[in-house]
């Protein structure tokens, strides 16, 4: 059976450089919450943009699950913020019997500012690429984040 990888970090840290290297290197289908939320609403979607990111993720669950079952193996490229989020989604794929793991990207903070400087620079450019993160929205994210311990990762990628 095909297997889902999850890969969990920062807002800005790599993961999807990263998911696209496993991608690259694996197959499999490459799921962006973020891909969906900016192709459907753009940059700002207000007060309802955590309700819509909820919704994009139990659909992408849904799908994961589908493809797994099928054979295809998947890639989850949505951050796995909280250890609550990462224990439910261990949860959902155990209860259909399909196998994961997570890979978390934990990169120094000064390297996390450099990357928000060049994706910021990028994202004046195209908007249809990434978010825009300003100064709030970095430390709102950034508090967010709950660092995984060791038993809760598969695969470390250290930068």
């Amino acid at each position: 059976m095909a297997k889902v990888i999850l890969i969990c970090g920062k807002i800005c840290s790599g993961k999807t450089t990263y998911a696209h290297l496993l991608r690259q290197r694996y197959g499999g289908a490459l799921l962006s919450v973020d891909e969906i939320m900016l192709a459907m609403f753009g940059q700002h979607c207000g007060e309802r943009h955590d309700e819509y990111a909820a919704n994009t993720q139990r659909y992408l669950f849904a799908k994961s699950a589908e493809l797994a079952e099928t054979g295809i193996d998947v890639i989850l490229d949505w951050g796995f913020w909280t250890k609550a989020g990462r224990d439910a989604a261990r949860a959902f794929y155990r209860e259909r019997n399909i196998p994961c793991e997570f890979h978390a990207i934990d990169i120094p903070d000064e390297a996390w500012y450099e990357r928000l400087e060049k994706r910021n620079a990028e994202v004046l450019l195209d908007p249809t690429l990434a978010y825009y993160v300003d100064e709030n929205l970095a430390a709102k994210f950034g508090s967010r984040f709950e660092m995984p311990d060791d038993g809760e990762i598969d695969v470390w990628v250290r930068g």
